[in-house]
């Protein structure tokens, strides 16, 4: 029924409700009374992770299922277990086909109150998909197919992400790691490429894989850490992750443009910092420290990534053919200038050389200079599917090029070696994976090495008519409300079922008033409900987590 006991740090135990959907009822009402931190709207993609309109496909359930018109929230028809429903496109609307009979709908949601719903021939991880929520089937804005949308409440799809996203083999402080790093990405994603849902379930967002993946330790990662998110100056942060840093992660603005006006560098995010995992790590920013530090295998977190170091090498014919298609490809970002055009002859390459790089030593910039001219590539991940081998890009831009000479100076063969995996901003999941594992660190001490200035609690709410209840679960039971902004005297809260009233004074010069309520506070699970101001005054606040950050030190742990 989704209630689980779990032992807490003070010996007792409680009862937790695991999820807000699971062991409820679910109808209609409920999938979409929930609010916009609550709930995910998850495009489902094929089984090649690439598309996400279809024209045609068959859903079904593993309980009794609920066809529901959207616009009249009315129940079409009830539908038995593991029954196909089959759904196709027409210049009509969505033809609906179930066991012979045929309908034209618009907008259809598809619930199981007592079960999993599915997608006829859709696996993941080579398993049947099955998703928890409700499936919403929405037209395109042209008519032209449609979408399939899951709504899941953000724990559920939370326990679908984490063991896809990161080995179960890393551990529950990683895991949990990775749990608060995916929560916020969701809810606050770096671009929305799509109006019908926030994310999709490949790797262009983050991979969800549904309820047919979920793992035991990492369902008790989401659990314990419920409700947690990381915040910078008391806003969700943007918490990036990838799976390899390579031992130095870069600054969000030397890896990726703005995603509005595609200046790059972009503005900067000063929780997403250049980090080194050892202090005395110098920034990689030239050719000689790069070189120094990615031909070694330096002692470092993410040292156990089969990315750690890795190389390529190409024949210079070989490098001019692949650059002979990816420069016309890479052109259509905006990213390669000047711009080549699809079959232009680019000439023969006279000289790699890489202008720019980050702390990290990531290319920010590089020039190929060739017989028909000078061409600047900007950008990692340009870089990276500029510089293919075998039609795969690089591992990273962590790179350095080393080039073969003739007698007569002509470049012969290019070899660039490097290291890492992914764009190595914020996060390294080999290196939370070490954390955990090796260093023994606590999940919030690994966030805070990879964001800067970080710290934990729940999302800030602005709370004026209605109350708000909020759940999140404290690792040693201290935590604090933050008020930033008010126009009230005090506040009402329940805390675990007990009411409480604090008054309140802003400070004149500090932005926040702090409120301790640690002696209410559980070792685990806790509710609390902010009461609605009187008056219509309205307060915006949050529960902040209060651990002490121990810096990991690298050195103790190679002693050992």
């Amino acid at each position: 029924m989704g209630i689980k006991k779990l032992k807490m740090k003070n010996g007792k135990w409680k009862i937790v409700l695991s999820s807000i959907l699971l062991g409820l009822a679910l109808s209609f009402n409920s999938v979409y009374a929930l609010n916009d931190f609550d709930i995910v709207r998850v495009g489902i993609t094929d089984n090649k992770f690439q598309n996400v309109k279809k024209q045609e496909v068959t859903l079904y359930g593993t309980a009794e299922c609920e066809l529901c018109d959207k616009a009249t929230k009315s129940v079409i028809t009830r539908v038995s277990p593991d029954t196909n429903i089959n759904i196709r496109m027409s210049q009509k609307g969505l033809i609906v086909e179930i066991e012979n009979r045929a309908h034209v709908f618009q907008d259809l949601v598809l619930i199981s109150p007592k079960g999993l719903l599915g997608v006829r021939d859709l696996t993941r991880k080579g398993k049947p998909a099955l998703y928890h929520g409700a499936f919403e089937i929405v037209q395109s804005n042209n008519r032209d197919g449609f979408y399939i949308v899951n709504l899941v409440e953000t724990q559920e799809y939370l326990k679908g992400v984490v063991p896809n996203e990161m080995p179960v083999r890393f551990g529950l402080e990683a895991l949990k790691a990775q749990a608060v790093a995916a929560r916020n990405y969701v809810l606050t994603p770096r671009t929305q490429a799509y109006k019908e849902f926030n994310v999709v379930d490949s790797v262009a967002s983050q991979v969800y894989f549904g309820a047919n993946t979920e793992e035991e330790l990492s369902t008790r990662a989401v659990m314990e850490t419920d409700g947690v998110v990381a915040l910078h100056n008391n806003e969700l942060i943007l918490a990036l992750y990838s799976s390899t840093a390579g031992g130095y992660t870069e600054s969000y603005s030397n890896a990726f443009s703005d995603p509005n006006t595609k200046a790059f560098p972009s503005p900067t995010k000063p929780y997403l910092k250049a980090v080194p995992d050892k202090s005395d790590f110098e920034p990689l920013d030239d050719d000689i420290k790069a070189k120094k530090f990615y031909e070694a295998r330096v002692p470092s977190f993410d040292i156990e990534s089969p990315y750690y170091r890795w190389s390529k090498e190409w024949g210079v014919r070989e490098l001019e053919d692949v650059l002979r298609k990816t420069l016309p490809a890479q052109s259509k970002t905006g990213f390669v200038h000047p711009a080549v055009r699809e079959h232009e002859d680019i000439g023969k390459i006279k000289d790699i050389k890489v202008m720019k790089r980050g702390r990290s030593g990531k290319i920010m910039e590089v020039e190929i200079l060739t017989t028909k001219g000078c061409y600047i590539v900007s950008k990692e991940l340009v870089v990276r599917r500029t510089f293919q081998k075998d039609g795969i890009s690089l591992p990273s831009a962590n790179a350095v090029f080393e080039k073969t000479i003739d007698n007569y100076g002509n470049v012969q063969a290019i070899k660039i070696f490097g290291g890492g995996f992914g764009h190595g901003v914020g996060m390294s999941q080999f290196g939370a994976g070490y954390m955990a594992t090796k260093l023994k660190q606590p999940y919030y001490n690994i966030l805070r090495h990879y964001y800067t200035d970080i710290n934990l609690g729940t999302v800030p709410v602005t709370v004026s008519g209605e109350d708000v209840k909020q759940t999140f679960w404290a690792p040693i039971g201290r935590a604090q409300i933050v008020v930033t902004e008010t126009s009230s005297p005090k506040i009402a809260v329940m805390i675990n079922g007990r009411e409480h009233e604090f008054s309140l004074s802003m400070p004149i010069f500090h932005r926040e008033h702090k409120i301790d309520i640690s002696r209410y506070i559980d070792d685990g699970f806790n509710t609390v409900t902010f009461h609605a101001p009187s008056l219509g005054r309205s307060v915006k606040l949050y529960i902040e987590l209060v651990e002490k950050y121990n810096k990991p030190n690298y050195q103790d742990d190679e002693e050992e």
